[in-house]
C-alpha cells in the first residue's frame, strides 16, 4: 500500500491530522490537471488553477465521513469529478442574468477578433456527460478522466482497472458519441 493510499484510509477511518498528510504529496499533480484544465477555458476566467485545486481539494476532504477511497486512482477519479462540478458550477453562474449572462463582451480592439465563449460548450458537455452516464457509466468516467484531470487513455485505464486497448475503444465510442450529441445540440445547452 503506498502512502496516498495509506493516508486515504486514515482519513476514510476519521484520522483529522491524515488531510493535513495528504495534500502534500497529492498538491504538484492536482495543480498540473487544473491547470492543464483552465488553460482550455475561456480568456477572463476569474477561477484560476489554484482555486481549482482548492475547491476540489475541499470539496473532497470537507466530507470525510463519507468518502471511501480505495486507492489513489479512486481519489484522483473522485478529484475530476469535483473539478468538472465546481467548473460547471462556475460557467452556470456566469451564464445567469444577475451576473451579466445575458450580455457580450464586445473587444475594444477592432483587430482583435472576440474569443468563443467555451462556458457554454462546458455546460453542454456537462449535459452530454450526464446523458452518456445513464447510457455507459464507463464511458462517462473515461471522458471525465481524459477531459478533466489531463489523463492519458493509458493512465484513465489504470484507473479504471481495465486494459489500454479496452479503454482505447471506450475512448473512440465516447468520442463518436459525444461528438454526435453536441452536434445535435440547438443553441440552447440546456436541452
Amino acid at each position: 500500500m503506498n502512502e496516498v493510499t495509506r493516508i486515504l484510509s486514515d482519513l476514510a477511518n476519521g484520522d483529522a491530522h491524515a488531510a493535513g498528510q495528504l495534500l502534500p504529496l497529492v498538491y504538484d499533480e492536482l495543480r498540473k490537471l487544473a491547470a492543464a484544465r483552465m488553460a482550455e477555458e475561456a480568456p477572463g476566467n476569474t477561477l484560476n488553477a489554484t482555486a481549482l485545486v482548492h475547491e476540489a481539494y475541499l470539496r473532497l476532504v470537507g466530507s470525510a465521513d463519507e468518502a471511501r477511497w480505495d486507492s489513489r486512482g479512486h481519489f484522483f477519479a473522485a478529484a475530476a469529478e469535483a473539478m468538472r462540478r465546481i467548473l460547471v458550477d462556475a460557467a452556470r453562474r456566469k451564464r445567469r442574468e444577475k451576473h451579466g449572462g445575458d450580455r457580450q463582451r464586445i473587444a475594444l480592439d477592432a483587430a482583435q477578433p472576440a474569443a468563443p465563449d467555451a462556458r457554454h460548450d462546458l455546460v453542454a458537455l456537462d449535459a452530454a456527460l450526464t446523458r452518456l452516464e445513464a447510457e455507459d457509466p464507463q464511458a462517462a468516467k473515461l471522458v471525465e478522466l481524459r477531459h478533466f484531470t489531463g489523463l492519458s487513455v493509458a493512465d484513465a485505464a489504470l484507473v479504471l482497472g481495465i486494459s489500454p486497448r479496452i479503454a482505447d475503444r471506450i475512448w473512440s465510442f465516447a468520442r463518436a458519441w459525444l461528438h454526435r450529441e453536441l452536434s445535435d445540440t440547438d443553441a440552447d445547452p440546456e436541452a
